[in-house]
């Protein structure tokens, strides 16, 4: 099975449709499935269910499919960084499922690994619980939360290979592992593809077996999510 295309656009032909759940991996903007994202733009899909930890900042990641109204529906636990999405939430034009960041990754976590639900304590007596189904156990109340699974990931990974082996590096860990396993179609965006047999099999996060298409973006932007700056001390009289 031939894995690699030759970009974005390619890899995404023919597998898109509107009202689809998408996948997109990353947190903050480490990680981001970045050219994946834009090609989803480009195609004009729209009505999409997108669940990702957060919806990027303005101007950079998810914020693009906001901007062209591309995204129904946001599952996240943190937007905070986005004005145009809170515009977009307050204004009723946009769905938004807020889901503590653990049980979040729980969920896309039992998606992938086939378990349909399962009960957290995480929300309990809170809004998160509304409408959600309350059992005690050893005298503690838990909320069952749904296991997520997509039509399509879309991930992030530092090094891949042509089998499709995925290796990530530091925070683009958070969330990218487990939606690559929890999506029907599951394409990786890698900066540097090698050969495959050349990653060492105990140094991949990602097998080969969870991603059906591979394209090769070279390094990754490297966006500041939040600037902080501070006045430089005045130099000293000569």
């Amino acid at each position: 099975m031939k894995k690699v295309y030759p970009d974005a656009e390619t890899a995404l032909a023919g597998i898109l449709r509107d009202g689809m759940m998408i996948m997109s991996g990353g947190f903050g903007l480490c990680g981001i499935a970045e050219t994946l994202s834009d090609a989803l733009r480009e195609s004009g899909v729209k009505d999409l269910t997108v669940v990702s930890n957060n919806a990027g900042v303005d101007g950079i990641g998810l914020s693009r499919l906001l901007e062209t109204r591309q995204i129904k529906k946001m599952i996240s636990s943190y937007v905070g960084e986005n004005k145009l999405f809170a515009q977009q939430f307050l204004a009723g034009e946009l769905e938004l499922e807020f889901c503590p960041q653990g049980t979040l990754a729980e969920r896309i976590r039992a998606g992938g690994a086939g378990i349909p639900a399962f009960f957290t304590k995480t929300g309990v007596g809170t809004l998160v619980a509304e409408g959600k189904e309350v059992r005690e156990f050893d005298g503690e109340k838990y909320v069952m939360e749904r296991g997520l699974f997509a039509d399509i990931a879309i991930v992030h990974a530092w090094k891949g290979d042509t089998a499709g082996n995925l290796v990530y590096r530091k925070t683009a860990r958070n969330f990218n592992p487990m939606m690559a396993t929890a999506a029907k179609i599951t394409i990786a965006e890698v900066e540097h593809l090698v050969p495959a047999g050349e990653i060492d099999p105990d140094h991949i996060h990602t097998p080969g077996i969870f991603v059906q298409r591979i394209i090769e973006v070279g390094t990754a932007k490297k966006h500041i999510e939040q600037r902080t700056t501070r006045k430089r001390p005045e130099t000293a009289a000569s």
